[in-house]
């Protein structure tokens, strides 16, 4: 158990040193050619009426919930048969790779250097590349919004989330959040090939980040607090505007962010050439402005630093009182 807490912290700070280098395999690519190699075979075996795709999904989420976690396991307990050094060594590679606080920290830094460079085109294809919507028809500000968005929701579903997976059970717990998280992203939408499909995934996914959605906003208003932000603004706009999206976690982060930066967003959006009306978060005390962006990544890191420190010490005083 002390090595698998070792394994967390040090993991977060390779996560924070390195970020997501291009030349080092993913293994959450292996969960996606799993979901989509399962999603091919299971989708010939069940019949394509609303009942079998149901089920087909019900037997997706369990599979993949079940294989990728069994596979870190495996892995792990393999390596310790041979050395109790190779399992940490092993340990700390997988933690520092279920996490993205640096990736999403570089991602959208790219997006806020071409904005200051006057490259909205360049902005907006950098954009593209972390997150869902249409991006063709953003300007500058919608641009912006779309960064400060994506690293408000990601703070939980990329940090917070595996972070807590990972100080309950290790390794394979965070594999397993991240099996239904990539589930979610790729099978979870309300669209003619995966509203019933992808169902059993997305309600899952709700139910998996149910806690940790709240636990992110709560150490993300603490966090602002201490780096200077509203606080006190924050915390009256997440319980505001925390209900303000179609799923129950999403907005959670996001209000919060755009309480303690005193601006206003989400609201309608473009997704697959359809127009999608949604709610605003926050109060449009002040425009937005590229420099949110830096602020929103600020309280990025603040948020993370704060999660593995209350975590790993909340865990550590349990262990110390069994």
């Amino acid at each position: 158990m002390e090595l698998s807490m070792l394994a967390v912290g040090l993991g977060f700070l390779l996560d924070l040193l390195l970020g997501d280098p291009r030349w080092l395999y993913h293994p959450i690519r292996l969960v996606g050619h799993l979901i989509s190699g399962l999603e091919k075979l299971l989708r010939r075996i069940f019949p394509g009426t609303q009942k079998g795709e149901l089920a087909a999904g019900v037997f997706l989420l369990a599979l993949t919930a079940g294989l990728t976690p069994a596979a870190a396991w495996g892995l792990l307990f393999l390596a310790g048969r041979w050395h109790p050094c190779a399992r940490f060594a092993l340990e700390t590679v997988m933690c520092y790779q279920l996490l993205a606080t640096r990736s999403l920290k570089d991602e959208t830094m790219k997006v806020y250097t071409a904005l200051k460079a006057g490259d909205v085109e360049g902005a907006r294809r950098a954009v593209s590349m972390v997150v869902g919507r249409d991006t063709a028809v953003l300007d500058d500000i919608g641009i912006t919004k779309a960064a400060v968005e994506t690293v408000a929701e990601n703070t939980s579903d990329g940090i917070v989330a595996p972070l807590f997976f990972m100080t309950l059970g290790g390794a394979p717990l965070g594999f397993f959040y991240k099996a239904v998280n990539t589930m979610d992203s790729m099978v979870g939408y309300k669209n003619e090939r995966y509203l019933y499909f992808g169902r059993a995934a997305a309600r899952f996914d709700d139910l998996v980040n149910y806690i940790p959605a709240r636990l992110s906003a709560v150490l993300m208003v603490c966090a602002g607090g201490l780096l200077g932000m509203d606080a006190p603004n924050a915390w009256r706009i997440y319980v505001r505007d925390r209900r303000n999206h179609s799923s129950p976690n999403s907005a959670h982060t996001e209000a919060v962010t755009a309480g303690a930066l005193h601006i206003r967003l989400a609201g309608d959006a473009y997704y697959f050439g359809k127009l999608y009306e949604k709610p605003t978060l926050g109060d449009a005390d002040r425009p937005v402005e590229y420099e949110d962006i830096r602020r929103a990544n600020r309280l990025l890191y603040g948020t993370a630093v704060l999660a593995v420190l209350v975590f790993l010490a909340v865990k550590g005083v349990i262990l110390w009182v069994m």
